[in-house]
């Protein structure tokens, strides 16, 4: 492997457990994609992200759903909104994004180790 990175590498990336409590139609978007409000706890408030995730869910799979996020990038202007994180997710087969979620409940804003 050639892409080692330190712990100190790892530790930069702020990777936080949000709960989606609202979801938009992103009409404006190039591709179909949902606007996502993630609550990320006191610390962090509630913030916003464009999600290419439509293929595998409706609003209702979205709602009140735990979802990984990196919390640290900069804002993206993305079309007419500003996405202040990056919900995370992996392709399936055909590179339509599954996402990546605690499988148990965790407090909003919780740190990923």
């Amino acid at each position: 492997m050639n892409n080692l990175i330190s712990w100190l590498d790892f530790e930069k990336v702020d990777l936080r457990a949000g709960t989606i409590i609202k979801v938009e139609d992103f009409e404006k978007a190039r591709r179909p994609a949902w606007i996502l409000y993630v609550d990320l706890g006191s610390e962090l408030g509630i913030k916003k992200s464009s999600a290419q995730i439509k293929h595998h869910y409706t609003k209702e799979d979205l709602l009140n759903t735990q979802v990984m996020c990196v919390v640290n990038f900069p804002p993206k202007q993305i079309a007419n909104i500003k996405s202040e994180i990056l919900v995370t997710g992996f392709p399936d087969q055909d590179g339509n994004i599954i996402l990546a979620r605690p499988d148990k409940p965790v407090p909003n804003g919780a740190k990923l180790f």
